[in-house]
């Protein structure tokens, strides 16, 4: 099949779809061939562009769906849940969008529907996962069946989410060595950035940790029998970047609250010595003054050596000042 922009008007809903052989390859369908398929011919993946007014009409008028499995489907705004409806379960889940000119964190939805001999999938924007699976039916190490499909996906999923949260421990990790060679400003705003990333990923992969918990509790609902080992590990996993992500957002908690002392440290430093030096400056500043006033009678106008006594005398106060400061261990 041909890509969604160079498709008629009845079929520009579709993506792709396969018919599965059920020995890990398929064979990809035309809109035609899928409005005449049945289930004695196997089991057939549609993947849809939820977006596109031909795929919202189709599910909700010709796909054979009921109206709430249709509107769980097609749902604008939606989390990682899974729920199963009579011979099928509805599952939605969440990939890291790895598009170009998209946050990771700004991830994308998958909804897809599950039954014995039927997979239906819906994204609006680009799913890799989706693709990998596409690949593996070409090369004959695809999903055999709709059950070892979602499985397919979910490891998809979690995969393309491991080198994310790695590269968010490692900016953890060049945030810390920073603090240690010096408390930048400008770290401020950047661990800000980092906790909102966090924040965003965790927002989806813990509901979608529950969802993989779910699935492996009940394999029968969704045809998964047999594969509760991978979906095992999958939920694993994903504990695991969950367990990460909270590690990451509490390391930038307590970098952002050291970072805080440090910037108030200086400061205070900073006012202090400011502090210090006009306690030195105020005595010589009132001498001065006092010098300066333009009248009669100031002593040693006239002494040729005045105005280098006036120096000594001041910078004999300097040092008792700093003698006296130092005593009082103030400097």
């Amino acid at each position: 099949m041909t890509d969604i922009t160079d498709t008629t008007k009845a079929n520009a809903g579709c993506v792709y779809s396969y018919l599965l052989d059920g020995q890990g390859g398929g064979r990809e369908l035309t809109w035609q061939e899928l409005t005449v398929w049945n289930a004695a011919q196997g089991t057939v993946w549609m993947h849809l562009d939820r977006m596109n007014p031909a795929s919202q009409e189709w599910i909700r008028n010709d796909s054979g769906l009921d109206p709430l499995v249709a509107e769980a489907l097609l749902a604008e705004e939606t989390r990682p849940r899974a729920f199963p409806f009579r011979d099928g379960v509805v599952v939605i889940l969440r990939g890291v969008n790895l598009n170009k000119g998209f946050d990771p964190e700004d991830m994308v939805s998958v909804r897809v529907w599950i039954d014995p001999h039927r997979v239906i999938t819906l994204r609006h924007r680009r799913l890799l996962a989706a693709h990998d699976i596409r690949e593996s039916l070409v090369s004959r190490t695809g999903p055999e069946d709709s059950g070892s499909f979602l499985v397919m996906l979910a490891e998809q999923l979690v995969e393309r989410m491991a080198p994310v949260i790695n590269d968010l421990e490692e900016l953890t990790d060049d945030y810390e060595d920073q603090m240690v060679e010096e408390a930048n400003p400008d770290l401020r705003s950047q661990l800000a950035q980092l906790r909102r990333q966090v924040i965003g990923f965790r927002r989806h992969l813990a509901p979608q940790r529950d969802v993989l918990a779910w699935l492996h509790a009940r394999p029968g609902d969704w045809g998964g029998a047999g594969h509760e080992a991978s979906v095992r590990e999958a939920a694993n996993h994903l504990i695991r970047f969950v367990e990460e992500l909270d590690a990451i957002r509490e390391r930038a908690g307590v970098m952002q609250e050291e970072l805080a002392g440090k910037l108030a440290q200086r400061t205070t430093n900073i006012m202090y010595l400011l502090t210090i030096l006009s306690g030195v400056f105020l005595p010589l500043m009132f001498l001065t003054g006092l010098l300066g006033v333009n009248v009669g009678g100031i002593p040693g106008s006239q002494h040729p050596w005045g105005f280098a006594i006036v120096c000594g005398i001041l910078a004999v106060i300097v040092l008792a000042q700093v003698v006296v400061f130092r005593r009082l261990k103030w400097i």
